[in-house]
């Protein structure tokens, strides 16, 4: 007997589920078409809800990490971006798990382990014992990879202050919170030594001059 897969969304996500039907799986369900969508725990919000502005910055986060790792050259770097990206999924999972409408199985099955966290923190302080002092504000800059590192930076920042209000919210947890804040400073950290590997130079922030300027040193 063939077996197909069926795919059904949850909060946004793909997920799998395999039929005895010969049918080839459809991306599309339709149920999002009057602009509401499902959260794990079942409920059905609009989809301008808090709870899947949080799954959007995460889910655009984790591409501008699968961008980034493209172009990175070092691949202890590129499995730690890899790493990043399920745990994202984790993440998602656990926004899409408000307290409110879970059940004890829904939060046993999203539980997010504060492990996850302490791999960041060893990653940070291996990397920056290799890279010279910070001194200077520095702009996103220094190659491919450095710079899409820094946009995904920038991502996550947005990230963590869309999970905060859950938070605030007792809908999540707050160990997630503390990974995204985290992995902003796991993804500067890696933007610079990605630079370092590829032979780039960071830029440097200076104090930009106006014409003003120009005109009163004369």
């Amino acid at each position: 007997m063939y077996h197909a897969t069926k795919l059904f969304k949850v909060a946004g996500h793909i997920s799998v589920r395999s039929t005895s039907s010969k049918s080839f799986p459809k991306i599309y369900t339709k149920t999002g078409d009057k602009g509401t969508s499902s959260t794990y725990t079942g409920e059905r919000r609009s989809k301008d809800d808090i709870i899947f502005e949080a799954l959007g910055s995460t889910d655009e986060l984790t591409s501008a990490i699968g961008v980034a790792a493209e172009f990175c050259k070092d691949q202890v770097l590129v499995n730690q971006l890899e790493q990043v990206q399920c745990v994202l999924q984790d993440i998602g999972s656990c926004v899409a798990t408000p307290h409110s409408s879970a059940r004890e199985a829904h939060l046993k099955n999203t539980e997010f382990k504060p492990t996850f966290t302490t791999d960041l923190e060893k990653w940070i302080d291996k990397y920056t014992e290799e890279l010279p002092p910070l001194k200077n504000f520095i702009l996103p800059s220094g190659g491919h990879c450095s710079s899409h590192l820094h946009v995904a930076r920038s991502i996550c920042r947005r990230a963590e202050r869309r999970v905060v209000p859950l938070v605030k919210a007792n809908e999540v947890s707050q160990e997630p919170l503390k990974y995204l804040n985290r992995l902003s400073d796991f993804l500067f950290t890696a933007a610079r030594y990605a630079a370092m590997k590829d032979g780039k130079e960071e830029k440097i922030y200076s104090r930009p001059k106006s014409s003003d300027d120009s005109n009163s040193s004369k």
